[in-house]
């Protein structure tokens, strides 16, 4: 039997029920900066729907509050994003990791979902249950005293925003010698709050945007700082400031400037990602030209700044002002292309037998890629296996029902994507409460065998879990869209009335 409130029989939809769980239309899982985007739209839409959102940690932020690593900040432009509703007040373009973390949580205050987080509230599975057609969310909450208890939470759709990778452990490959080191080895996942690397001799380990990031950071303090990498990354140099967002305030005030704005970058995003991958070799040296003005003149360019793949086959970096070739000019850092034979007590040995004075040695080598949190998902006691699932509109699982989540862009922001996927699931609900529906359930008819996976790109952290990863075909429903334009028309003018999506 349902209500009219659309709640199984016998709940209230905001209160305890018999067994302790708080029953809710929605449960968002993870308060970062995708789940809180999901909570202000479901209110802005107007969908009436009741959700909570359950947060591993004490703190809104996701991303943006666990990396506390020296210079951290956004590896796009903050116009694009930054959320379409709320408009970014500041100055910078590229923005520091401090400020995106306050703006994510001015934004659950200003839209009233900072009350609806439950904190310490770690989901550790999700069942649903065809016979009362809710989820049965699992969590772990862990008391002010430490303490663990469980907590069920039932509701009638989970949008999973928890992210792509793990919270608790980073990727950390073996260093041969590791035991002989003397010196400290920091991953930028878990830096130290107030570490002092004044006067260290620094190894950053790895090229993509967490090393970028860090190098220019920490060489106005460091004795000598270098980048070793094994593969040369593409980095293409933004300003820091935008100098159109003053004069655009000044003629048309903040919240249209932000609009107009935000329009002007997706389309150089696009632009610029389009022709690089029409003209790899155009984009090539486009790329380097751009470095070449920072550098100092005659500065080889290979093998450091000449990655082996084309452009966009793995995430492209920013190096905002091009701080990067800046510090390797005035010689306050350097790159090494090379591998790790072993470490010594004081340094590293290359494979070429090169030795790096090394008592700081910084391990960015990138993340553990977990899909959907890691949660143990089951339909009525049976495990789902993500990576044996497709994905419907890059939102949804195949035979999964009521189960949306939040992926964003690779090839530009990644709010881009999670606001129009978050607009698509309130415009689901809504036409599934105008004719009657409470379950929605994609079903993938096409060949398995031709799918691929979602994250299509070449970073280690994909290429080691594609497995894990939910797959996708080439066009269609079953597609993960990597143009804003495009999927504007798909997830916000679309038919929701698919023939893959089943309703009942």
């Amino acid at each position: 039997m349902v209500e009219s409130n659309g709640m199984p029989a016998g709940r209230t939809g905001n209160g305890d029920d018999a067994g302790g769980g708080i029953d809710v239309d929605v449960v968002i899982i993870g308060a970062g900066i995708s789940g809180i985007g999901t909570a202000i739209e479901l209110g802005r839409r107007e969908t009436g729907k009741t959700f909570t959102i359950l947060e591993a940690r004490d703190a809104i932020g996701g991303t943006w509050d666990l990396f506390r690593y020296p210079g951290i900040r956004s590896d796009s432009d903050v116009q694009t994003f930054s959320y379409g509703f709320k408009p970014w007040t500041g100055d910078t373009m590229i923005a520091p990791g401090e400020e995106i973390r306050d703006y994510v949580r001015e934004a659950a205050r200003e839209y009233g979902v900072e009350d609806k987080i439950r904190f310490r509230h770690k989901v550790t599975g999700a069942d649903w249950d065809s016979a009362t057609q809710s989820w049965a969310v699992t969590c772990e909450v862990t008391g002010a005293d430490g303490s663990v208890r469980t907590e069920t939470v039932h509701a009638t759709w989970l949008f999973n925003a928890s992210g792509y990778y793990r919270y608790d452990k980073a990727n950390n490959p073996e260093l041969p010698g590791r035991e002989d080191f003397e010196g400290e080895i920091i991953h930028p996942q878990y830096w130290p709050e107030g570490f002092d690397y004044s006067g260290k001799k620094i190894v950053v380990l790895g090229s993509g945007a967490t090393a970028v990031t860090l190098i220019p950071s920490l060489a106005d303090k460091a004795e000598s700082v270098t980048m070793l990498q094994r593969t040369p990354t593409y980095m293409f140099p933004l300003p820091r400031v935008s100098p159109l967002v003053k004069p655009m305030r000044k003629l048309f005030g903040v919240e249209r400037a932000h609009h107009i704005m935000r329009a002007i970058h997706i389309e150089f995003q696009a632009t610029q990602y389009a022709i690089l991958r029409r003209f790899p070799a155009f984009g090539r040296k486009f790329i380097e030209a751009f470095a070449k003005r920072y550098l100092p003149k005659g500065y080889p360019m290979d093998p450091n700044f000449t990655p082996p793949y084309n452009p966009w086959d793995q995430r492209l970096c920013v190096v905002p002002d091009g701080d990067l070739f800046t510090v390797i000019a005035e010689g306050k850092a350097d790159i090494v292309t090379d591998t790790i034979d072993h470490l010594t007590s004081d340094g590293i040995v290359t494979a070429s037998g090169k030795h790096l004075p090394c008592d700081l040695l910084v391990t960015a080598t990138g993340f553990i890629l977990q899909p959907l949190g890691g949660i143990a998902l089951s339909v009525d006691g049976q495990p789902i296996e993500v990576g044996q699932h497709a994905a419907y509109k890059g939102i949804m699982l195949s035979d999964v029902p009521n189960l949306a989540f939040a992926v964003g862009y690779t090839n530009s922001s990644w709010t881009l994507k999670i606001g129009l996927l978050a607009t698509h699931f309130t415009r689901l609900l809504r036409y599934m409460d105008e004719r009657g529906f409470r379950v929605a359930t994609p079903r993938f008819s096409g060949d398995f065998a031709a799918t691929r996976p979602l994250l299509d790109f070449g970073a280690g952290y994909v290429k080691r879990n594609e497995d894990k990863l939910p797959r996708v075909l080439d066009e269609g429903t079953w597609t993960i869209g990597n143009r804003y334009v495009d999927d504007r028309k798909v997830l916000l003018k679309g038919r929701i009335d698919d023939p893959d999506l089943e309703f009942s």
